[in-house]
């Protein structure tokens, strides 16, 4: 889960504490009784209905903790949602574990997908991309990173969490460029589809650049153009968020 630079390590636990969050020094081989810095929850960043309900959440458990099995499990599923949601917020530069109170035992939350594990590298390093490639050709996903391949911008290699109207419009835009590979091979007629490849390339372009935002600070997206369209097709535009690099 980490990214080659030394991420920082979040515990997520409701005790009789202003907050829920605890951060350590102690690094990847830390016990959950190292973590014992208090980190508030206004201090991530996140956004003011998270960290009220991160607050909520903890606050709802009593002191001496449950006494009856199914608040028990309400609490413990509510965290886990608002862990992974956190765990998203704070992508590959935060390692999160979540308390779980049924279990006595904390578990690695992954900032993609939100899957449980026992151990820090038991999802892969790291478990979903990193570097987003946005890239039109023939027969091909829209997306794609290095030790991945392409993959769909909806599918689970990615966990994007894309909005659905830049998912669709992504599968548009791969489904006119396969449209266009087929006219151009059917007709050959030089230039006759010039004015088509020049406005899926641009497209293509604002189609990165509503990725990069959407994903946030966490990851980079670069866009390589089009591989059928020719030389002219061909660029390399890289943002991080919604700073053009």
């Amino acid at each position: 889960m980490s990214t080659g630079h030394e991420p920082h390590h979040l515990l997520v636990r409701a005790l009789d504490a202003p907050s829920p969050l605890y951060g350590t020094d102690a690094g990847p081989l830390a016990e959950v009784a190292d973590f014992t810095r208090s980190v508030p929850v206004d201090s991530l960043g996140l956004p003011d209905e998270s960290a009220r309900e991160l607050l909520s959440w903890s606050q709802t458990r009593p002191p001496d903790g449950f006494t009856a099995r199914p608040a028990l499990r309400k609490h413990v599923e509510r965290g886990l949602e608002l862990a992974q949601a956190l765990a998203r917020h704070l992508g590959p530069a935060w390692v999160v574990r979540y308390w779980d109170e049924r279990q006595g035992r904390a578990k690695f939350v992954c900032w993609g997908c939100g899957r449980l594990d026992w151990g820090l590298e038991e999802h892969g390093v790291p478990p979903h991309p990193l570097d987003i490639v946005v890239e039109g050709e023939f027969k091909w996903f829209p997306l794609r990173a290095e030790g991945f391949g392409d993959f769909a911008p909806d599918g689970p290699v990615g966990s994007l969490h894309l909005s659905e109207e830049l998912v669709a419009d992504l599968y548009a835009w791969a489904k006119s460029i396969d449209t266009t590979v087929n006219l151009d091979l059917r007709d050959r007629e030089d230039g006759k589809y010039d004015d088509e490849w020049e406005r899926l390339f641009h497209e293509g372009t604002e189609l990165a650049r509503r990725v990069a935002h959407e994903l946030g600070p966490a990851r980079k997206v670069t866009y390589k153009g089009l591989a059928n369209g020719g030389t002219a097709a061909m660029t390399s535009v890289t943002w991080q968020g919604d700073r053009k690099l």
